[in-house]
């Protein structure tokens, strides 16, 4: 598993979401991020706001990689990132700063991620909903739109 520095930001409460920074592995097929116990998909449809989607919540999230300039949060959001404090040196050296300002930031650390727990949920059968021509497929928590056939 590739892994690499990212910024990932909670989007079902607007712009002012928990917001993360750190090391985050990929999937064999680069769809599905995992970071602190959490899984995102990528979407399908991916909107201004967000790209991927919490496998388990049905949340919404943005990820993309740091700015040089320390500036990921959207202009009208706000709020600390939380930084995981394992990949502090490696972001200090993407950045155009050098320490991580309590300012902006608050230390953690990273939960161990068990991919096998959400393979298993993303590999458990999906639920036929409808039976029109414009059928849709929900996941198991009928929280997500994962496909709609049109």
């Amino acid at each position: 598993m590739k892994s690499k520095i990212m910024y990932l930001e909670n989007k079902s409460s607007g712009h002012n979401g928990l917001a993360w920074i750190g090391f985050v592995e990929f999937s064999k097929t680069g769809q599905t991020i995992y970071f602190d116990g959490k899984a995102l998909k990528k979407l399908k449809n991916p909107g201004i706001n967000a790209n991927h989607f919490d496998i388990e919540t049905g949340e919404e999230y943005w990820v993309s990689g740091v700015k040089k300039n320390g500036q990921d949060r959207h202009w009208c959001g706000g709020g600390k990132i939380m930084i995981d404090r394992s990949s502090i040196n490696e972001y200090l050296k993407l950045v155009d700063f050098d320490v991580v300002d309590e300012k902006y930031f608050i230390v953690i650390e990273f939960k161990k991620t068990n991919k096998t727990r959400f393979n298993e949920l993303e590999n458990s059968e999906i639920e036929f909903r409808n039976d029109s021509r414009s059928a849709s497929f929900w996941d198991n928590n009928k929280r997500k739109l994962i496909l709609d056939l049109v």
